[in-house]
């Protein structure tokens, strides 16, 4: 009896949670924000100007299927013996959905061969990983759940101890209909319609583009001028408002071929040693960088670039010695922290539920 009123307490207060959640999600917009509808029926908020996510037809956005994603996202029983915390093991909200390791650590803290990817914007993009061999993002969503250096799962006992939990099996059938039960497949689904709603886009460099000329320090303003100047050839790559041209580049940062990147997915010769551009958003959150972490904080990074970068055959033509002065070296790093946008960071809406241990 204790047991029942205890299952039916949590279902209420997880109700009450998912009623506060959804209001959030779906709110009238406000300064900033627009509103993003997908599939015609449901709507949450976007920075104004961003375009609207669009849904995959077979995955359409609902707000208790982002929700359930949300706490699949956070769920540390996803993982083999519920070793590894979760996805946000990797993923974390305080470095913007990435993490502070050179290259990420999977399964039994072992770890892989590229640097952490942020999550932020990942809707906009049309390939995913450094060598752009994704597509979709449920695939991933779905495929670390079992992938032994990721979350080394089971899927059986992944859905058996969903099923078993109060809350789970409800959520489920609300989000994708009333004869759904928690299978792998759907979790990849959630997960990824969760991952869809990331999106940042209120940094102090937005403020200010926005009209508001005091949200920008004088030497973010100057840092910001030199970025998108011709001398340094920044926004050539990092372009757009997710500062990415989504394309593949050698930026020299290795003159070895332990990692060949883009070559993996074309066999081309040309495309050794290149990698997608990473956006900027929020990059002052989420050291180290570059593909293999190399380069430990900003200042390290333009300074390789100052540089020219190393030697290597096929090294972007846009790299090249800038001879920048300190005072321009530091306007530029303190423009890149202006792309930091703690609302995003910070937004309770993206952090694990309240309700979860």
């Amino acid at each position: 009896m204790i047991f029942m009123k205890t299952k039916y307490f949590q279902v209420f207060v997880f109700y009450a949670i998912i009623v506060i959640s959804i209001f959030a999600l779906t709110s009238c917009s406000e300064s900033g924000t627009e509103n993003s509808a997908s599939n015609g029926e449901h709507l949450f908020e976007v920075p104004l100007g961003f375009p609207r996510v669009i849904f995959p037809e077979d995955n359409p956005y609902n707000p208790i299927k982002a929700e359930l994603g949300r706490r699949l996202f956070y769920e540390k029983r996803l993982s083999k013996n519920n070793l590894l915390p979760s996805c946000s093991h990797c993923m974390k909200q305080s470095n913007g959905f990435s993490d502070c390791f050179p290259v990420s650590l999977g399964y039994g803290r072992e770890p892989e061969t590229r640097n952490t990817m942020s999550l932020a914007n990942v809707a906009y993009r049309k390939a995913l990983f450094w060598d752009g061999r994704g597509k979709r993002i449920e695939q991933p969503a779905y495929r670390s759940l079992f992938l032994p250096y990721i979350l080394n799962g089971d899927t059986n006992e992944i859905e058996k101890k969903l099923k078993a939990d109060p809350i789970y099996p409800v959520l489920f059938r609300r989000a994708f209909g009333e004869n759904a039960e928690p299978k792998a497949y759907l979790i990849g689904k959630a997960i990824a319609t969760f991952v869809r709603t990331l999106i940042s886009g209120n940094s102090a460099y937005d403020k200010y583009i926005r009209g508001d000329k005091k949200a920008m320090t004088e030497s973010q303003i100057r840092g910001m001028k030199l970025f998108f100047s011709d001398r340094t050839n920044c926004s050539k790559c990092h372009s757009g408002f997710m500062f990415t041209d989504e394309k593949f580049h050698n930026t020299a940062v290795v003159t070895h071929y332990f990692d060949r990147g883009r070559y993996y997915v074309t066999n081309n010769v040309s495309d050794i040693g290149k990698f997608i551009t990473p956006t900027l958003r929020n990059v002052e959150v989420n050291p180290p960088y570059m593909h293999n972490g190399e380069l430990h904080t900003l200042e390290e990074v333009i300074e390789h670039y100052n540089r020219g970068g190393k030697l290597f055959f096929n090294k972007d033509t846009l790299i090249r010695p800038l001879d920048l002065s300190y005072q321009e070296k530091t306007d530029l790093i303190n423009f890149l922290k202006a792309l930091t946008d703690w609302e995003f960071i910070k937004n309770p809406k993206f952090a694990k539920p309240s309700d979860m241990k």
